[in-house]
């Protein structure tokens, strides 16, 4: 029996640096009008990655994103440590997105929360 979406807390505005616990929340309640963005390359993207996340190496990340996603999309980024996230989400602001959250800790802490994730090494 589904879990009444009343007895989920809704989650808070958008912050510059989200927890895994914040994004875990949104998708726990629902939320579909964000987007979850992953900057590391591309094999360990293949390797694993939270579900739903959308690979966008960061030497493509402002035209790819700018090219597929609406100024006034909710973006959570991680990368392969917080400093490249850092660097991503500032790319990003630079260009106009504003709603753009850095996700502390990365997939690592993702995984430490037991977060959903995919990819090569999750099906072997």
């Amino acid at each position: 029996m589904p879990t009444p979406s009343f007895l989920f807390s809704i989650p808070g505005p958008l912050k510059a640096q989200s927890t895994v616990s914040d994004l875990k929340d949104r998708l726990d309640w629902g939320e579909p009008a964000l987007t979850i963005i992953d900057v590391r390359s591309r094999d360990a993207f293949n390797s694993s990655h939270i579900t739903g996340a959308i690979l966008m190496p960061m030497d493509e990340l402002v035209v790819s994103v700018s090219a597929s996603l609406e100024y006034e999309r909710d973006i959570y980024i991680y990368g392969s440590s917080d400093e490249q996230a850092a660097e991503a989400a500032c790319k990003l602001r630079e260009v106009g997105f504003q709603n753009v959250s850095e996700l502390t800790g990365g997939l690592a802490a993702w995984k430490a929360a037991n977060g959903a994730i995919e990819g090569a090494l999750v099906a072997a």
